[in-house]
């Protein structure tokens, strides 16, 4: 499966090749398509599962946005270590463990980016959730490719 997802990429990188490098592409691609999954995910469960409403737990409750937020993180969270860690950055030499570690410690600060923007977007400037979930996702996703390359999956390098 790796190498036939490596090779659909290669092939449609070819356009971009004098523009960006083919990891980059790879991540812009593969962060894309599970960002565009976390969206939609985000959007049917705030708007068709959760129907706008609060979601009252035993001991407290949870805006709908906040609900919706969780709901897709644990599809997209898998997912995208997945993603990075077979074809966007396969070249790290870390081991598995330590890039879960890892990439574990990067989701929870995007995770805690996620909840401060989006209840920033929607309660102070009112925006609508989608929107502010877009928003939100624009700031997080240029925070974590950095990291990701300098510190997730970097190679390290051999003595």
């Amino acid at each position: 499966m790796k190498q036939l997802i490596l090779h659909i990429l290669a092939f449609f990188y070819q356009p971009f090749a004098k523009v960006m490098p083919f990891q980059t592409f790879r991540y812009i691609v593969c962060g894309g398509g599970n960002t565009a999954m976390d969206i939609l995910l985000y959007s049917i469960s705030y708007n068709f599962i959760l129907h706008k409403e609060m979601v009252h737990l035993p001991f407290f409750t949870i805006s709908p946005y906040m609900a919706a937020f969780l709901m897709a993180f644990v599809i997209t969270f898998p997912t995208g270590f997945l993603l990075n860690k077979y074809i966007v950055f396969s070249e790290s030499n870390l081991r598995g463990r330590v890039q879960l570690v890892r990439y574990f410690l990067l989701v929870a600060i995007c995770f805690l980016f996620n909840v401060v923007f989006i209840k920033f977007f929607v309660e102070v400037c009112h925006f609508y959730p989608t929107v502010a979930k877009i928003l939100t996702t624009i700031l997080v996703v240029c925070f974590s490719y950095i990291t990701q390359k300098k510190f997730t999956f970097k190679v390290k390098v051999q003595d």
